[in-house]
């Protein structure tokens, strides 16, 4: 029974003990959040957040090179010595992807094409990859267009590379059939060679019958021949 008395006793006391600690602390908490020295304690912390999240975003940036993009220049009609030379001084690097059919239009062997496209924005050290014009023309065999369709024979020289020059007509039955092929005057031949991109000049039918009237007066029969009658 004491022990029990005493056992409750000391539960009780512990209990004293916790709610008067608790008091205690309560109150010592309550008067160091109040105190000036917690107060140069938060600012001291705020200011290390401040510093270090400055720091790490900084670092973030410059690993990255977030806003040091670099605009792409413009090397159309540029050698590729020319535009070599132009990247490097960007720290940018080029790839020669292929070289396309001469275009007249682009000195040879200069840059026609480039990816990314001139003011394109990338970082230090992209690829930019080019394609360089032809030394010079080349050859293609001239197709078959004879007795073809105007309509037909376009998409058929285009379909090689070449183009469709000056229209002609002569009098022939089949309406813009084409009946000669020419260049520079000199009549060409299905299967000879030409320069590509070459202006293919070519001769149609006019779709009128036309006659021969000398041929039709040496086939027809004078009315007014007299055959001569064998005597019995």
């Amino acid at each position: 029974m004491i022990i029990k008395q005493n056992y409750i006793f000391f539960e009780t006391n512990n209990l004293y003990v916790f709610i008067y600690l608790r008091k205690i602390i309560f109150m010592g908490l309550r008067k160091y959040l109040t105190s000036k020295v917690f107060f140069a304690q938060m600012l001291v912390a705020l200011g290390v957040i401040a510093v270090v999240s400055y720091v790490f975003f900084h670092w973030i940036t410059y690993i990255t090179r977030h806003g040091q993009e670099i605009v792409v220049p413009d090397l159309s009609k540029l050698s590729a010595e020319q535009a070599e030379e132009k990247l490097d001084e960007m720290k940018l690097d080029y790839i020669i992807l292929d070289t396309v059919d001469f275009r007249p239009e682009f000195p040879k062997l200069t840059i026609v094409d480039q990816e990314p496209k001139a003011g394109s924005k990338v970082k230090e050290g992209r690829k930019i990859y080019i394609k360089i014009n032809a030394e010079k023309f080349t050859m293609v065999s001239l197709p078959d267009l004879v007795e073809k369709t105007y309509r037909q024979a376009v998409p058929t020289l285009e379909a090689v590379g070449l183009k469709a020059g000056e229209i002609t007509y002569k009098p022939y039955l089949g309406k813009d059939m084409v009946l000669e092929m020419r260049m520079n005057g000199r009549k060409l031949k299905a299967g000879e060679k030409v320069l590509k991109s070459s202006k293919i000049d070519l001769v149609l039918g006019d779709g009128k019958v036309v006659f021969d009237e000398t041929e039709l007066d040496s086939t027809a029969v004078d009315s007014t021949e007299i055959l001569p009658v064998h005597e019995q």
